[in-house]
Protein backbone atom coordinates (compact mmCIF):
# COMPACT_ATOMS: atom_id res chain seq x y z
CA UNK A 1 0.00 0.00 0.00
CA UNK A 2 2.75 2.80 0.94
CA UNK A 3 4.55 1.42 -2.66
CA UNK A 4 1.55 2.52 -4.40
CA UNK A 5 1.21 5.76 -2.29
CA UNK A 6 4.50 6.74 -3.24
CA UNK A 7 4.62 5.85 -6.84
CA UNK A 8 1.26 7.54 -7.27
CA UNK A 9 2.86 10.75 -5.51
CA UNK A 10 5.72 10.43 -7.90
CA UNK A 11 4.21 10.69 -11.04
CA UNK A 12 4.15 6.79 -12.31
CA UNK A 13 7.80 6.30 -12.58
CA UNK A 14 8.64 2.75 -13.30
CA UNK A 15 10.94 -0.02 -12.00
CA UNK A 16 13.75 1.25 -14.15
CA UNK A 17 13.77 4.75 -12.62
CA UNK A 18 13.19 3.07 -8.82
CA UNK A 19 16.37 1.52 -9.84
CA UNK A 20 18.45 4.14 -11.19
CA UNK A 21 17.65 5.68 -8.43
CA UNK A 22 18.53 2.79 -5.79
CA UNK A 23 22.03 2.47 -7.69
CA UNK A 24 22.61 6.29 -7.34
CA UNK A 25 22.21 6.29 -4.07
CA UNK A 26 24.28 3.23 -3.15
CA UNK A 27 26.68 5.31 -5.10
CA UNK A 28 26.42 8.39 -3.30
CA UNK A 29 26.00 6.83 0.48
CA UNK A 30 27.53 3.64 0.34
CA UNK A 31 26.16 0.45 1.47
CA UNK A 32 26.94 1.06 5.43
CA UNK A 33 25.43 4.47 5.50
CA UNK A 34 22.30 4.16 4.17
CA UNK A 35 20.85 1.87 7.24
CA UNK A 36 22.25 4.83 9.11
CA UNK A 37 20.49 7.68 7.74
CA UNK A 38 17.45 5.67 7.76
CA UNK A 39 17.39 5.05 10.84
CA UNK A 40 18.26 9.00 11.58
CA UNK A 41 15.04 10.00 9.61
CA UNK A 42 13.25 7.46 11.63
CA UNK A 43 13.83 8.71 14.71
CA UNK A 44 13.60 11.80 13.60
CA UNK A 45 10.09 11.66 12.53
CA UNK A 46 9.08 9.63 15.28
CA UNK A 47 10.23 12.99 17.56
CA UNK A 48 8.30 15.29 15.51
CA UNK A 49 5.13 12.96 15.74
CA UNK A 50 5.54 12.58 19.62
CA UNK A 51 6.24 16.66 19.98
CA UNK A 52 2.89 17.36 17.76
CA UNK A 53 0.62 15.19 20.07
CA UNK A 54 -1.10 17.16 22.81
CA UNK A 55 -1.40 15.46 25.94
CA UNK A 56 1.33 14.67 28.40
CA UNK A 57 4.14 16.59 27.31
CA UNK A 58 3.48 19.07 29.36
CA UNK A 59 3.31 17.78 32.59
CA UNK A 60 6.91 17.79 34.45
CA UNK A 61 8.93 14.40 34.37
CA UNK A 62 9.28 12.83 37.72
CA UNK A 63 12.75 10.99 38.15
CA UNK A 64 12.17 7.79 39.94
CA UNK A 65 15.98 6.85 39.88
CA UNK A 66 16.12 8.19 43.96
Amino acid sequence: MLNTIVLSFLGGIGGTEVILIILVLLLFFGGKKIPELAKGLGRGIKEFKDASKPGDDDKPKIDETK
